[in-house]
């Protein structure tokens, strides 16, 4: 075993650690070395959508040492920040084993350093923590949420003044200090008058604020018709979807009892989720077994969607992420139109390893479509940087919706009233919402997405990612499937290469591991490293015109086989 690791796990057999950790840490260095390596050979990093890690106890794993050490250091760097002022934080967490005693851990480093927290008295979903946020005026917010990944994990999101998660310069700069601390600097004592728990008075305006932004005009018999499964995988959207779709006027909606309760095994599902399958089993059955119009299903923090419909065989099928957001976001930009509010000062966000299609719509409505790397936090980083425009909407492939700005991250409590709207008022004009789609891919081109994850976990993972990433930067393909290469982006390195005359050209997204790939003929291929996961995705984009709604499951077809030679030709099957 490296020495470094080993004196990471000597630090912990001192005093400042507790008993149990200590005897935890005695037991592994006695009985299991290869968990003891894990557990210290790195340092939690700030990925994608935070801090996320196993729970136990280590540097790598998730505990009130390590959450203590972010929160003492997140701590120091407002007060450094905001010298003059009374400050706020809010607190939210999610149904996963040890949130709710995390989350008291935290509130006690804050209000330990002189800081008023606002703590949730249960478990709330992630958007409702940045509408908290802006609402209540606080300074930074925490989520502790692992959001999809399994049960034996947990993590810990940073918001900011505006809502949205942290991003440069703040998060370097928190990073810096975090990593100065000692563990012994952490304050744990807690002063309990500076820690003030919250609920109905924000539920209330929350659910009042999403009913205001995402209802648009549906008659009230449209919503009634409207026959709908959902079910919260036993996460805690059951705190706020019922309720908003209540109070909006939808009467026939069918929970899937089994999953209703909150959870944190997930006991029904190999993993909660909804961009799989697999998990909305329940709920699709139920579905067939009531007839029912639409099956939604959120991940444990309330802030992925995944949307079934029915296809034009009339069987229930998943959408995936690139087609919720193209059918959200071409009903918001529609809706915008005809109430006239278009005129050339508004935008919608994507992100690099999203649909192209979404700069489609943009162009069609004469709006900017502003794409920035993986995350929710890019997009509410738009919305503060580009204060002369208004955000519409936006998403990710991921999963993932956010309409208009009072929320600043994904929002599935949001997008799934939103889409209740969508299949009401399409089912009342003798429609459907799968109908609704293949009519965009008429008007604006057929785009097809795949996703490929690989799973490599733990140090020896790590490594093998790395080496992948490695391998397509040094040995690039100039042709891919008969298709020749066009561009390669490298996001790493901040440039755009032309595969047929040299040429370099700047980017200025910010840094990320990303690759991305153009071919000839319009398909598009990026490889990146999970920023939360212990994987490395490849997306795949590929497009052909639709000139009729009759061609589409000919053309689909057709555009499975190509991402299917695609995938074939990289060696990934």
């Amino acid at each position: 075993m490296e020495q470094n690791i080993l004196d990471k796990a000597n630090e912990w057999l001192t005093p400042t650690f507790d008993q149990d950790t200590q005897d935890r840490i005695k037991n592994m260095l006695a009985h299991a070395p290869k968990e003891l390596e894990e557990s210290f050979y790195k340092n939690l990093e700030f990925g994608t959508g935070g801090m996320r890690g196993i729970m136990g106890v280590g540097t790598n794993r998730i505990n009130k040492y390590t959450l203590g050490k972010n929160t003492q250091g997140l701590s120091d760097y407002l007060k450094k920040s905001f010298p003059n002022e009374t400050l706020k934080v809010v607190i939210a967490y999610d149904c996963r084993h040890n949130s709710d005693t995390l989350a008291k851990v935290v509130a006690d480093v804050f209000s330990a350093n002189g800081i008023h927290v606002y703590l949730f008295s249960e478990m709330r979903p992630t958007p409702e923590l940045s509408f908290a946020l802006k609402h209540l005026n606080c300074h930074a917010g925490i989520v502790l949420t692992a959001s999809h990944n399994p049960p034996e994990y947990n993590g810990y999101k940073v918001y900011w003044q505006d809502g949205g998660q942290l991003v440069p310069p703040q998060d370097g700069e928190i990073i810096e200090r975090i990593e100065s601390l000692k563990y012994e600097d952490i304050q744990f004592q807690a002063n309990e008058n500076l820690i003030e728990y919250i609920d109905a008075a924000i539920d209330a305006a929350f659910a009042k604020s999403t009913i205001e932004n995402c209802s648009f005009n549906t008659p009230t018999l449209a919503k009634e018709n409207l026959k709908i499964v959902y079910t919260s995988l036993h996460g805690t959207s059951i705190k706020a979807i019922p309720g908003v779709l209540a109070q909006a006027g939808y009467t026939d909606v069918n929970i899937v009892k089994e999953q209703e309760t909150p959870n944190g095994d997930f006991p029904t599902v190999k993993s909660p989720n909804p961009e799989e399958p697999e998990a909305l089993t329940m709920a699709l059955a139920l579905a067939d077994n009531i007839e029912a119009d639409i099956v939604i299903g959120t991940d444990p923090d309330s802030d992925r969607l995944g949307v079934a419909v029915r296809d034009t065989h009339g069987k229930m099928i998943l959408l995936n992420g690139n087609q919720t957001m193209v059918i959200m976001t071409a009903f918001l930009l529609e809706q915008w139109k005809r109430a006239g509010k278009i005129d050339g000062k508004q935008f919608i966000g994507s992100t690099i390893v999203s649909t192209p299609m979404m700069l489609e719509l943009a162009s069609a409505y004469d709006v900017e479509c502003k794409v920035g790397l993986t995350g929710f936090k890019w997009i509410a980083k738009f919305i503060k940087d580009f204060p002369e425009l208004k955000f519409i909407g936006g998403g990710e492939e991921s999963f993932g919706f956010m309409v208009g700005d009072a929320v600043r991250d994904k929002d599935a409590v949001g997008a799934c009233l939103l889409v209740c709207e969508i299949a009401a008022q399409a089912k009342a004009s003798g429609s459907t919402l799968y109908q609704e789609l293949i009519n965009l891919y008429v008007d604006h081109g057929f785009y097809k997405e795949h996703l490929i994850s690989l799973t490599k976990k733990g140090m020896d993972g790590l490594k093998e990612i790395d080496q992948m990433m490695i391998n397509l930067r040094e040995n690039p393909v100039s042709e891919i499937d008969g298709q020749r290469v066009v561009c390669i982006e490298d996001y790493k390195n901040s440039t755009a290469k032309n595969m047929f005359t040299g040429e370099i050209t700047p980017i200025s997204i910010p840094k990320s591991n990303v690759l991305i790939y153009y071919l000839e003929d319009g398909s598009k291929i990026c490889a990146r490293p999970s920023g939360t996961e212990p994987k490395i995705k490849f997306y795949f984009s590929v497009n052909a015109p639709l000139n009729r709604a009759e061609d589409f499951e000919t053309v689909s077809q057709e555009l499975d086989v190509k991402i299917k030679n695609i995938i074939a030709a990289m060696q990934l099957n």
